[in-house]
Formats: C-alpha cells, structure tokens, sequence
C-alpha cells in the first residue's frame, strides 16, 4: 500500500497545496516553518483520523481559515481509494472511504498504515504513562478497528463519569447512575486490555531483536504490560478481565467520590521498559534511551540507531513518514555500513519511505558519488516553497512562530 497524490486546503500552513508522491523514497525539503512536518503529520492524519503532534483538530485548520480538506489517492489490496476528510470549526468533522462515510479511524487504518516516528518519540522512555499509551492507541486503532472503536466508546464513558463525580455536590442524584457508567466502562476496559496485552506481548519479541542488534548484542531490552492490580492475567478471558476491573472500581469507590476522579480502569495502563534488567526510564543513558525508543516502534531491521530511519511494522504497516533528527548529519547515512543491502531491500519490498531535512546541502551531498539517486532507490524530491508576504514582499515566518500572522500570505 502507498499513497500517491496527497491534497491540502486550509491545513495548518498550506493554503492549497497538491503533491505526487513516488512509490519508494521522498525527500521533503525546504527551509523552516515551511509545513516539512505539516506535510508528514496530514499523511498520518489521513491514516488513523489522529494526529501525532495535537488532540485538537481545531489547530489543524489554518488560522485564517474555517475549514480544512485533506484528500489522499491511495493503492491498497490491488485497488485504488480516495480518503477524504473534511475539518469545520464549530462542526463534527467528516470522513470518507472512496465516498462512503467513515466511521473512526479503524476506517481508514484499513487503507493507508503509517509508521510516524519523530524526536518527540524518544521521550516515550522517559516521559510517563500517558506517552506510552498514546504510542499503543495509535497502533492498535491502525491495526484494529474494533479497538479503535472500543477506545472511543471508553473516552465517552470516562468522560461522562467525570462530570458525574464532579458535580455529584451540586445534582446528588447524578450518582444513581454510577453503576450503569462503572459496568460499561468495565466491559469496554476488557476489551481495551485484552488487545494492549496482546500488542505489546508481540511487540516485546521483535523490539528485543532490535535493540539487541543496534546495542552490539550487549544489551537486552524487555516490555512488560501494567495494568490495574485486580488484573492478574490480562491475557485471559475478556469476562475474568471485566470482573477483575469491577472489584477494583468497588475498592476505590469512595476514594473517586473524595477527589471525584475516576481512579481506576486502564486509563492508567504502562509499558515497564528495562535494559538489562534496570528500568530504563531512570537508569539508561541518553544513548541507550535513544535506542530503546527506536525499538519501541514496530521494526523489521535496525542496523544502526544513529540512522532512524529504516523501519518496516512487523504487524503490518508499509508506509513510513518518518521525522529525521536535523543534528544527525545525512552523510552518515551512505557510509553506515550495509546502506546497499538496506536500499535493496526497501526497494524489494515496495515500501514507501518519507524523509524530512532541514538542509539542501546536505541532501544532495547524500547523492553525491552516486551513479543512481539513494543507492538504487528512485525517489522525488519534493520541494516546499517560502511563503510570500503581500503586503511585506518577501517571506513572513512569524504565523509560524508566534502562532498568529501578521499578513496575507500566498504561494
């Protein structure tokens, strides 16, 4: 699967904007606050209904703009689709499957999967819990949609329970329908823990391949999932799991209508990650956090950390919008030591790679001393434009980097 025309109207900093992607490698370039990373989060976007940078789909729409149009030409399963996805201030947006209402972002996971790794991403180790959550949400909704729609109905729940808890001082009898609340939200809990148990037990395998190859066989990485303590096999039936969930909601009752909070459910789920037996979060280097970041992503091959680049979803995703580091030096790139093998394979394979730079310079001294673009893999570099001030006459970057423009802009 590979995306092949992407368009943008009122998205974040493009006006209207259309490009054609080639199917294995593109090199996206320009200078700052150009939309480079834009560009990368729209494909994302149109791939899980999520964002990786934001929760609210108001800031994906332009400053100046009400409203916001992503369209994606995609070649999946042998076929073509066009998934479309309309963003309005004040209005629920609105998706589309080749014209058919989408109905989450299961929907269009089922079209176009993406891999999005940024330098955001290496706080997955030592951030919190929520970081680690985020980062299983988003897989899981690409890879099932029934988890996709277990996690929204879970989201409206809590929600509902949390207003409950609040304003049970002011409207007492909103606590008569706690009950109804608790047993759904243990059974829609069930489902969300059978699936997370079950990801991370495959992602443990294959992230420890990883990590053992980029640390020099020296160091072994090891995931384990946390969840509510009454959990004792996670892995188990999902009604032992949702019985599990009821006994610790009755222990925390009266503790969630003290804070009036809801304390207990797999909202507080974690990955425990450890090197060698250490908890990584405290006790790893830099380096080894780096590491153990890139591993945390569903890899195939890793040969070098430094590179953060080549990656294949071992649970099904071939479409990669990946977000290079712009301290790492893009010569390091040629010279890592199996770049042939790598560059065949990724061609074999018909894998779509997107790479973000911040220097032209150094993208085409990555050519340089090539018979053929990228060691054997044709790509399309695909250059974003400075953004033109009218009034000023010359290029405005303060939209960007106040959040606010001082002018009309064009292309």
């Amino acid at each position: 699967m590979q995306i092949d025309r992407l368009l943008l109207e009122g998205f974040r900093n493009y006006d209207s904007q259309q490009l054609t992607f080639d199917g294995s490698c593109n090199v996206i370039y320009g200078e700052n606050a150009q939309g480079k990373t834009n560009l990368l989060e729209a494909i994302v976007y149109l791939s899980c209904g999520r964002s990786p940078r934001t929760h609210a789909d108001r800031e994906l729409i332009g400053f100046d703009r009400d409203r916001a149009r992503l369209v994606g030409h995609i070649q999946a399963r042998e076929r073509e689709f066009e998934t479309e996805i309309l963003l309005n201030r004040g209005r629920r947006r609105r998706m589309t499957v080749n014209g058919v209402a989408a109905r989450n972002g299961g929907d269009l996971s089922q079209v176009l999967h993406t891999v999005f790794f940024s330098p955001e991403d290496l706080f997955l180790i030592r951030e919190g819990a929520a970081a680690r959550r985020r980062f299983m949400d988003q897989s899981l909704c690409q890879l099932r949609p029934r988890y996709a729609e277990a996690l929204a109905e879970y989201g409206r729940l809590y929600d509902h329970k949390t207003r409950i808890l609040r304003d049970s001082d002011e409207y007492p009898q909103l606590l008569d329908t706690l009950p109804d609340f608790n047993h759904r939200l243990c059974q829609v809990g069930a489902v969300l823990i059978s699936y997370r148990a079950r990801y991370v037990q495959a992602l443990a395998v294959h992230a420890r391949r990883a990590h053992w190859e980029c640390s020099g066989e020296r160091e072994e990485l090891a995931l384990s999932y946390q969840t509510v303590k009454t959990v004792e096999d996670p892995l188990g039936p999902a009604a032992d799991i949702a019985a599990a969930l009821a006994e610790h909601q009755a222990q925390h009752h009266q503790a969630e209508l003290a804070s009036r909070l809801c304390l207990s459910g797999p909202h507080k789920d974690d990955i425990a990650v450890t090197v060698n037996g250490l908890e990584a979060r405290h006790f790893c280097s830099q380096g080894q956090v780096r590491t153990a970041a890139l591993s945390l992503k569903p890899v195939q091959q890793v040969r070098n950390a430094s590179i953060k680049a080549v990656f294949k979803n071992a649970l099904g995703a071939v479409v990669f919008a990946v977000f290079l580091d712009s301290h790492i030096h893009a010569r390091r790139v040629i010279v890592e030591k199996r770049r042939k093998g790598i560059a065949q394979r990724r061609s074999d394979e018909g894998n779509q790679l997107f790479r973000r730079h911040m220097n032209m310079k150094k993208i085409q001294s990555m050519f340089h001393g090539t018979d053929d673009a990228w060691l054997g893999i044709r790509q399309r570099a695909v250059e974003i434009k400075k953004n033109m001030c009218i009034r000023h006459g010359k290029p405005c970057y303060g939209y960007e980097i106040k959040k606010q423009r001082c002018c009309t802009v064009v292309e």
